[in-house]
């Protein structure tokens, strides 16, 4: 890895760089050859005494400065992204082994999409005014103060902007704690953020593991939590966050179905399929792991899917020509072979792949089970890796009943040709995200965001605004005012 793109510490406190070797170190690994590429250290208690105060001094002075002020340092920083989208796609595919050619066109211009979207809102949020009479009352928008967020490892600079973005154009400070997996990518975040004039404590980067995590969400001088991640690492986070009455948004696992009917186009139900399984190696929590096709065209689904897996480039995830890359990491490579393993042991028939890959790094070939039932493991519980559970199904009454027959609801999508059923299946769907013909788009002007053990409030879109924000009331009497005595 070239020098330009390595952070040069590993905490970004109060607009600097900033080490601290007393913290417990840990390795960053190239998922793509299983090489340590480097060390990065966890914080001290010294180092988040460092981020809170930082950020809490901070949040006054930016608060205090208009929206349009703010606004224009977000799009900045978005622009800075964009013109060092290489940069950070190398970087991003170092830290987390998902090929150039996926991160060049999703992971930093994502994030650069909510600096900008939300650069743009920050402007207009507003109170309103209500009469009442003679009297009125006015609402104020005002931040919550100190937030926290915590990213998960399978996108680390989309998650660091997806939770600041907001959070900044409210008005507020943040603390970002990266996956311990994937610390590099949110510290160039940071930098980014100073550099375009963000004032310095006000977006500072941590790092560590669940005790730095436990340690930022218990303070009583944090106000909010924002966490990417698994539902048992949600349940302790949330319980953590009530203690305190913090304010939270959960985005959590899920299972997702997806439901292809016997009208739908093939072709793109095959590129959903694949979208919703294969692509960042299956490490995506919105993917729509539980495939139901109907009968009719259950083969022809199969056969095609096949065929089209067949193309997947997998190799160097450098390599612009490669579409296919490595797990994030050893022990998750190892937790999906199990998956496979149990998918053999269940009797779901193995249609494709199913192996580790004989190279350096945390490569499993992309693995299709058919023949699956919903009382599989691998159709109750979420994988997170190349591995697809193909389900047959006879009618709509009946597929949308074992669709919403989980603990989760994150997403969930429908491929027909028939407009009125489309619509009538994605009302049915109990998911928060969902899609009809198409599979995990992101733009950051839709809300995103589950049901159900998949998670509480949304990111992206105007609906954030009311997860970094609270509404103040002032009532104002015009006239005299009367007591009883």
């Amino acid at each position: 890895m070239t020098q330009a793109t390595q952070p040069k510490a590993s905490h970004f406190v109060n607009g600097a760089y900033l080490e601290d070797t007393d913290g417990d170190a840990f390795d960053v690994i190239y998922p793509a050859t299983g090489e340590v590429i480097a060390t990065v250290h966890a914080a001290t208690p010294a180092v988040i005494e460092a981020a809170i105060t930082s950020g809490r001094a901070a949040q006054k002075q930016w608060a205090a400065m208009t929206g349009t002020e703010r606004g224009r340092i977000l799009r900045r920083a978005a622009d800075i992204i964009r013109e060092r989208n290489h940069e950070l796609s190398v970087l991003e595919t170092y830290d987390t082994g998902k090929p150039y050619q996926e991160t060049s066109v999703v992971d930093a211009t994502s994030g650069a999409d909510a600096l900008e979207y939300f650069g743009g809102l920050a402007a207009s949020l507003t109170g309103e005014h209500i009469q009442l009479g003679e009297d009125w009352v006015y609402t104020r928008r005002e931040p919550l103060g100190l937030c926290v967020g915590i990213g998960a490892w399978n996108y680390p600079t989309q998650i660091a902007c997806w939770k600041g973005a907001p959070a900044l154009a409210c008005g507020n400070a943040m603390i970002f704690k990266p996956s311990e997996t994937t610390p590099l990518c949110a510290l160039k975040v940071a930098e980014i953020l100073h550099e375009a004039g963000l004032p310095a404590g006000l977006y500072n980067v941590v790092q560590g593991m669940g005790p730095v995590g436990a340690a930022l969400v218990s303070d009583p001088r944090v106000d909010k939590v924002s966490l990417t991640g698994s539902v048992p690492t949600g349940r302790k986070v949330y319980a953590a966050a009530a203690e305190g009455m913090k304010h939270v948004t959960m985005e959590l696992g899920g299972k997702s179905p997806l439901v292809i009917f016997d009208d739908a186009d093939i072709e793109n139900a095959v590129s959903g399929a694949i979208l919703g399984n294969f692509y960042s190696s299956g490490q995506v929590c919105s993917n729509g792991t539980r495939v139901f096709v109907q009968k009719g065209i259950k083969e022809a689904f199969l056969t095609r899917l096949s065929e089209r897996l067949a193309n997947a480039v997998i190799g160097d995830p450098m390599d612009p020509e490669t579409s296919f890359g490595p797990m994030v990491s050893q022990r998750q490579m190892e937790i999906v072979e199990g998956y496979i393993a149990k998918g053999k042991e269940e009797g779901a028939r193995l249609v494709t792949g199913g192996a580790r890959l004989n190279r350096d790094g945390f490569y499993l070939e992309p693995t299709v089970f058919a023949d699956v039932t919903d009382d599989m493991v691998i159709a109750r519980e979420e994988i997170f890796g190349p591995v697809m559970a193909v389900l047959d199904f006879d009618t709509e009454e009946e597929v949308m009943a074992r669709a919403n027959d989980t603990e989760f609801g994150l997403a969930a999508g429908v491929f027909t040709r028939d407009l009125s059923r489309a619509h009538r299946v994605a009302a049915g769907f109990e998911a928060g995200t969902c899609y009809i013909n198409t599979y995990n788009d992101a733009p950051v002007e839709a809300p995103f965001g589950g049901v159900k053990m998949s998670g509480v409030g949304r990111e992206n879109s105007k609906e954030a605004i009311a997860h970094y924000s609270q509404v103040k009331s002032v009532f104002v009497r015009m006239g005299d005012l009367e007591a009883p005595f």
